[in-house]
């Protein structure tokens, strides 16, 4: 059969990418090298039998609210995808017992910032309401593509709004780090530590540049649609993805290993999988990190520029994760905890800068940054009746280990020193919930080096397909001279977290290439 399109990777973008193309009537083919469709989006029962868990990706407030989510939702619920939600999309748990939750009520959040220091819940209120006012501008630049013309036209529209110095100052303040945005704005200290660890899961710190503007977006995104889940797992996305492509005459293959794209006369003409056959095509879409891209899938193939700047690519700190089974409720020391679906435990900015510098530094972080989430609160069907389910996710874990910032763990790779980072994970989370020893059953650890053994595109446990610095996103990703995922080389587009919109389950690149490509 002859393909319009083939897809390399079937992870969030290559799964939006196929279904919008198959729907534009398309013939597309979706190639997984993995025995399982999904990428990140991975379901299983990891630690006992009836305990369902998101081994990696699990909140989906970015596709709900997407492009990419409006044009495909309908559809994807009529396929079985079903949303899961609480009005408590996230809270902060300090080791004093301290806790601060968030709610889907900007009144009710504005009246508890402002009880807690006089003018916060009023600065809240400036805060989101900016974001809320520069939606249009704001998410065309997160989320379009950047190189076009209605970007221009956007830019154009705003120097007209605003003057050319006041583009220029809006600009220039969305480039504050999130730290100079919290303390600046905010006297509570819970206030600050509420938001503060968010930026690691955009893949910066409290102070890289731009992490306030994230910290705000972030807010705003969770304040106005929550932390959903989906019902059943990110698994159950995946079929219903699956299930829309091949409705409408799209093919997805599983264990099917590119092993090059095939080109010739400086245009792409289809694949060749690792066992030999060949696959043609006019247009392949690859949702690749970009060392696969050019130092394996095009390595025959004579593009200097891209090849010289996927070497110098950088990726970014390492993904841990820790999945628990338990017997009951976790007994929480914070007040207000037990609907919420995703709890940082932290102690403010300065704890998340040094647990995201030490583990940027190559050292296990002597008190790491906890994200817990309570799948099981928004999605009954995750564990039996009245049992729990507890999801870590670490995003400060270095890719490579050169030490312990505690002196505590000798091991200097991750098949020895999983365990014993699991241990100090452990040791925190007793201090938090009261009752943990007595309703723990079971753990499950995935260290950086599990997660890229489980997805070649996680270079070293990195979830967000790079470093997501300045210098290697908007315009600069994955390169400085890259241009919406396309190059010298006709008929290709790389898509995936590694190109422009960046990480996290908006499918935004996916989006971009088919809209590109006439879905």
């Amino acid at each position: 059969m002859a393909y319009d399109h083939i897809i390399i990777g079937s992870g969030i973008n290559g799964l939006v990418a196929a279904a919008m193309l198959a729907k534009a009537g398309k013939r597309v083919l979706v190639l997984e090298r993995n025995n399982r469709l999904g990428g990140t989006l991975r379901t299983e029962q990891a630690t006992a039998p009836g305990f369902t868990h998101d081994v990696m990706a699990a909140t989906w407030v970015l596709f709900m609210t997407s492009p990419a989510g409006a044009a495909l939702g309908a559809d994807l619920a009529a396929h079985g995808m079903e949303y899961c939600h609480t009005p408590h999309p996230t809270a902060v748990l300090r080791p004093n017992g301290e806790a601060l939750v968030c709610a889907t009520d900007r009144a009710a959040n504005i009246a508890r910032w402002n009880a807690l220091a006089a003018g916060d819940g009023d600065a809240h209120a400036g805060d989101v309401g900016g974001i809320e006012a520069d939606a249009p501008f704001l998410f065309a630049l997160l989320g379009g593509s950047l190189w076009s013309w209605p970007t221009a036209r956007l830019l154009w529209g705003q120097i007209r709004k605003r003057g050319l110095r006041g583009l220029a100052a809006w600009m220039g303040q969305a480039l504050v780090p999130a730290r100079g945005w919290l303390e600046t704005t905010y006297q509570s200290p819970l206030v600050q530590a509420l938001w503060a660890p968010w930026v690691l899961h955009c893949g910066l710190t409290p102070e890289s540049t731009y992490s306030g503007q994230m910290g705000k977006v972030i807010a705003f995104a969770l304040e106005a649609a929550g932390a959903p889940v989906i019902k059943g797992g990110s698994g159950a996305a995946v079929r219903a993805f699956e299930s829309l492509i091949t409705s409408k005459g799209g093919e997805l293959r599983i264990n099917a290993d590119v092993a090059e794209i095939v080109t010739r006369d400086g245009r792409v003409r289809g694949v060749r999988l690792a066992g030999g056959e060949e696959i043609a095509a006019p247009s392949v879409l690859a949702s690749v990190a970009p060392g696969q891209l050019y130092g394996r899938l095009l390595q025959g193939v004579n593009l200097p520029q891209d090849q010289s700047a996927a070497r110098t690519f950088r990726h970014g700190r390492g993904n841990f994760q820790l999945h628990y089974a338990l017997s009951g409720q976790p007994e929480w020391i914070g007040e207000g905890l037990d609907q919420v679906a995703l709890i940082h435990l932290t102690d403010g900015i300065d704890a998340v800068s040094k647990s995201a510098n030490e583990a940027e530094r190559g050292m296990l972080p002597e008190v790491p940054t906890i994200c817990v989430g309570q799948p099981h609160r928004l999605d009954p069907t995750r564990c039996p009746e009245g049992k729990a389910v507890l999801w870590l996710q670490i995003p400060d874990a270095p890719r490579v280990i050169k030490g312990d910032a505690a002196g505590e763990i000798a091991g200097r790779s991750w098949e020895t020193a999983r365990e014993a980072f699991a241990d100090r994970l452990e040791a925190i989370l007793r201090r938090h919930i009261r009752n943990f020893d007595a309703i723990k059953i079971v753990r499950r650890a995935y260290s950086p080096a599990d997660l890229e053994a489980m997805n070649c595109n996680l270079v070293g446990g990195d979830p967000y397909g790079g470093q997501c610095g300045i210098d290697q996103f908007f315009i600069f990703r994955p390169f400085a001279h890259s241009t919406n995922g396309t190059g010298l080389l006709r008929g290709l587009i790389h898509i995936g977290a590694s190109t422009h919109p960046g990480p996290g389950l908006g499918g935004g690149s996916g989006f971009n290439a088919a809209k590109r490509l006439g879905a």
